[in-house]
């Protein structure tokens, strides 16, 4: 039986199992389907929390704690020098105190929400002591601090400041297109794919382009496979004035892709840019603004080393900060800069996701946006009533000095106020596109310029730093393409597009390939001339041409399949779903087909290896074969995958979450957790829709409780 754990009494009642469970949150239960979805019915609000606290600590437990003790910035005094990077960079940016601070700036209500998921956490670990691992135990006991630390360490010092991405900004790198388009790879942290391959797709059709008449809602975040803070988690949860279902990331309170009967809302990446990197020019003890030399303001911090004895080492460190913010040194004695984040003042990211969850029409899912406390992320959205939107959301500074994107990507002179932002654009500023008379938006983590066809925004109106719109995506291309027209969408057909696997990229480009072979007489170049032309352009289990174009492009566009310097034909935004096109060079394009047939062969085997030999479907004791690629290529069935092993490759980052929505009566809803619903060691659900994904099937989302009794595994109450 589920209880209230009070922390005072956390280490008396480890290893025993709780006898009666705490009023204090109201009684509910949790029925769990044969998927390993936890289904939360919850006779209070805070109730609902408690449940969902329990049933993540039940699924993914060991990388639930993990990941609180790291945002707590001490990592490294539970699990050693690994965590000391990720320990520094979070208490440099006073993370664990604004944690504290974020949380007595919540509502009531939410306080008690945000304690009662971590009683719900607390009281699973001390019912069940065994099935989290020992070295994740201490970080228990939790409180509504560390949920609310955890919200804020992923969204503004992962997805929008993360140190490798602050120190590649200053760097000069910029923020660059594949650093605008994903969440950057955070000290410690899951690795992330090559620019762009990965993100999110997003659909929303009005009912005027569907057979039905009927609204529809597609929600696909990818991202990595293997287990992390990243990683998605399937519920349906059912409390007083709140009933949702949908997909978060573990380790966050509420549901951030989320349905219920009326409306429904994604995320995908986009390219906000939340931060700057000032470089300041130093002198003496200070740093010139204005003409003048201003002291720094010094703070001592500390934290601790867990010893390979078992005993911590203390590490004390100066920090230095400006009125920019937080200073830091660059590498190699490149200088130092200063860092601002935007959002900081706004700690309402995990409110704002649960108003949207509780609207049930337009004008109260509006209300919850103009909030703005989510700092970045597109939001894309469809209800009942056929209205969709399609929202370049995120709090974004207001630059007086103008000045275009790539300007304030890099480091930016810090020695002028002129440069030093103190406002954020409004909801009214931000890039948005409601009920478009192409009848559907669309997002694949590319710009707003293009999110609807025919397009609807002009960069003209909009500040030149809003958004990076040097290009676009191919994936992005496939996304519109596979909306765009006068035709209505069945339902199946809606299910049908989502998994295709056409490479735009070959559809593209392999036609004048073939013609700049010709009639040339190296037979290898012949042999591939006629694999090729026979190939669909389809990355299938089946498919014989996949690998020889995967290899190929990535000579002719770089391993990023980002470069466009080898096509005729460059991007354009009055040309944007049909460029880049055409071959600059065609000779040098075969010569590079030549190289790319030996390398093939010499990594795979053969030039026609079938695709799905060679890339596996693997999670747990799983194995099959696999299909999808690169966004890149122009994929939207997206599958990025790991460098060979044992001539075998699996996936790292891709298809993940997926839900697919008809708003009618009754509503349609199906969906897929590509790596199942739980990573404990020795779940059964770590694995048990693999053969779906490889069929390209869903399951029917179980939301009533009658469905979900039909269905029903195990029933837990509290």
């Amino acid at each position: 039986m589920l209880v209230r754990l009070h922390a005072a009494l956390w280490l008396a009642l480890v290893g025993a199992v709780p006898a009666a469970a705490s009023p204090a949150w109201g009684g509910g239960e949790i029925l769990w389907d044969r998927y390993g979805v936890p289904h939360i019915y919850s006779n209070t609000e805070a109730g609902g929390f408690y449940g969902f606290g329990w049933a993540q600590a039940h699924s993914h437990g060991n990388i639930l704690l993990k990941m609180y003790g790291e945002s707590r910035a001490r990592g490294a005094e539970y699990w050693g020098p690994d965590a000391e990077k990720l320990d520094r960079w979070l208490i440099a940016n006073d993370v664990p105190e604004r944690a504290k601070l974020w949380f007595r700036m919540q509502t009531p209500q939410m306080q008690q929400n945000l304690d009662a998921f971590a009683a719900g956490v607390n009281a699973y670990a001390a019912a069940h002591p065994d099935a989290i691992a020992p070295e994740m135990r201490q970080v228990l006991p939790l409180s509504g601090v560390d949920i609310i630390g955890h919200a804020h360490r992923l969204m503004n010092y992962n997805y929008i400041a993360s140190e490798n991405r602050v120190m590649a900004s200053a760097a000069g790198a910029g923020a660059g297109e594949g650093e605008a388009q994903l969440p950057a790879q955070d000290a410690g942290g899951p690795v992330l794919p090559p620019e762009g391959s990965d993100g999110s797709n997003a659909w929303a059709v009005m009912p005027k382009r569907t057979v039905a008449g009927k609204t529809l809602l597609l929600a696909n975040p990818h991202l990595p496979w293997a287990p992390s803070m990243l990683t998605y988690y399937e519920a349906q949860i059912t409390a007083p004035g709140y009933s949702v279902y949908g997909g978060t990331q573990v380790g966050l309170p509420v549901v951030r892709f989320a349905f219920n009967d009326n409306l429904g809302f994604t995320n995908t990446v986009n390219t906000i840019l939340g931060f700057t990197s000032y470089q300041l020019t130093l002198d003496g003890n200070g740093y010139k603004l204005d003409g003048k030399v201003r002291p720094f303001r010094s703070v001592q911090k500390q934290y601790n080393v867990r010893q390979s004895d078992g005993s911590l080492k203390t590490v004390k460190f100066t920090q230095r900060s400006s009125v920019h913010g937080p200073m830091f040194d660059l590498p190699d004695g490149k200088g130092t800069i200063a860092l601002r984040v935007a959002g900081l003042d706004r700690p309402g990211v995990l409110q704002q996701y649960l108003d949207m969850g509780k609207a049930q029409n337009w004008q109260q899912f509006e209300a919850a946006l103009k909030t703005l406390q989510v700092p970045t992320f597109n939001i894309i959205y469809a209800d009942r009533d056929g209205h969709v939107l399609y929202l370049d959301n995120g709090i974004l500074p207001k630059h007086k000095s103008g000045g275009d994107y790539r300007r304030w990507s890099g480091l930016v002179p810090g020695d002028t106020s002129e440069t030093l932002w103190t406002e954020v654009h409004s909801y009214e500023d931000l890039p948005k596109v409601f009920d478009p008379p192409g009848g559907f938006v669309q997002n694949a983590n590319d710009g707003p310029w293009v999110s609807t066809w025919p397009r609807a925004l002009d960069p003209a109106d909009y500040p030149a730093y809003v958004v990076d719109q040097s290009g676009m995506s191919l994936r992005a291309q496939m996304s519109v393409k596979l909306l765009a027209g006068d035709d209505k969408l069945s339902w199946t057909d809606f299910v049908g597009r989502k998994v295709t696997t056409t490479a735009l990229m070959a559809i593209r480009i392999i036609p004048p390939l073939i013609d700049a072979i010709g009639d040339n007489p190296d037979p290898e170049l012949q042999a591939a001339k006629r694999l090729l032309a026979g190939w669909s352009g389809d990355y299938e289990a089946e498919s014989r041409a996949a690998l020889l174009f995967e290899t190929w492009a990535k000579l002719f566009a770089g391993n990023a399949l980002t470069g466009t310097d080898n096509y005729a034909t460059p991007w354009s935004l009055d040309d944007a779903i049909e460029s880049p096109r055409g071959l600059k060079d065609p000779a040098r394009a075969v010569a590079t087909l030549k190289h790319a047939v030996a390398q093939t062969t010499k990594l795979y085997g053969a030039v026609d290896r079938p695709f799905g030999e060679v890339s596996r479907l693997k999670v747990a004791d799983g194995n099959l074969p696999g299909h999808g690629g690169l966004g890149n290529l122009g994929i939207f069935r997206v599958m990025t995958w790991s460098p060979l092993k044992d001539g075998q490759r699996s996936p790292v980052h891709g298809e993940t979450w997926v839900s697919m929505v008809e708003f009618g009566t009754p509503m349609k809803a199906v969906g897929l957790m590509s790596y199942g619903n739980a990573s404990q060691p020795g779940s059964k659900h770590s694995a048990d829709q693999l053969p779906m994904v490889q069929a390209k099937q869903f399951r029917t989302l179980w939301r009533t409780r009658a469905e979900v009794e039909a269905n029903l595994e195990e029933k837990v109450t509290f």
